[in-house]
């Protein structure tokens, strides 16, 4: 019997393969092997300490130069620009390191069904990103607040519906992530393509100027998503931008599921 990935199972009396965990147990495995490797602990590490140092700085900067009065979560959404990126290796090496190692091969073989494979990677790292950002969140927050020195205001209900947006959105960079990384499957291609989609051409977008360019730049993951956290004067209600988000992170998976389906491993 070979499954559609074109891997052939079946038993010696010609019977076929036992279903195994399924997609629970495919969960079960990413988890497993997301935390038996340094990676994992050295990005969430590293996305705290940039989260840290990034909202001490912005709050520094705001009293220093006699900012407007803000909103205290302001802080780690603007982080995000800088946090999403230990989110993106997180995810990345959970693909291209497989693939690095030939290790991809023993994956497809416990879990024949390919495209379970790439949405159980999809939906560990979103979780544990998703967790992360909202403890991000809240480091940051506490960490602005005390920078701020009374240039922020503190709502309770402001404060936990940005640092879960923040959560939201992490995890929504870290399905996409999976998805470019199996479409690509190279860390050097998977790192220029999502440095660019989620900064370069924003940054150029923004620098340039104009309204159509800025629409663009509405539309596009970053853009959308800082929108929905900051629930600022968007062209679109916050809902909206954390569903351009999820749709761009469908499109990364859908690609990646082809590719995956496509060509050997």
């Amino acid at each position: 019997m070979t499954d559609e990935g074109g891997v052939t199972g079946g038993n010696a009396s010609g019977g076929s393969t036992p279903g195994g965990g399924g997609f629970a147990g495919a969960v079960a495995a990413e988890w497993t092997k997301l935390w038996t490797v340094r990676a994992a602990s050295v990005c969430l590490v590293a996305g705290a300490l940039l989260m840290g140092v990034f909202t001490f700085y912005y709050g520094a900067i705001a009293r220093i130069n006699d900012h407007p009065v803000q909103p205290v979560g302001n802080a780690p959404v603007a982080a995000a620009v800088l946090v999403q990126f230990v989110v993106v290796v997180l995810a990345m090496t959970t693909v291209t390191s497989e693939y690095a190692t030939a290790a991809v091969r023993a994956t497809l073989l416990w879990v024949p069904v390919r495209h379970r494979v790439e949405l159980a990677k999809a939906v560990v790292t979103a979780a544990v990103a998703c967790v992360a950002g909202v403890l991000f969140g809240v480091l940051g927050t506490a960490v602005a607040w005390a920078s701020f020195e009374g240039r922020a205001t503190f709502d309770t209900a402001t404060v936990l519906g940005q640092v879960v947006l923040l959560g939201c959105y992490l995890g929504l960079v870290a399905a996409l992530t999976v998805g470019v990384s199996f479409a690509l499957r190279t860390p050097a291609a998977v790192l220029t393509v999502l440095f660019l989609l989620l900064y370069g051409v924003p940054t150029v977008l923004v620098g340039l100027g104009g309204e159509m360019l800025r629409a663009v730049n509405d539309h596009l993951p970053h853009g959308a998503g800082t929108h929905a956290m900051l629930a600022d004067d968007a062209p679109y209600p916050p809902v909206v931008g954390f569903l351009i988000v999820a749709g761009w992170a469908a499109a990364g998976h859908l690609v990646g599921r082809e590719v995956l389906r496509r060509r050997d491993a």
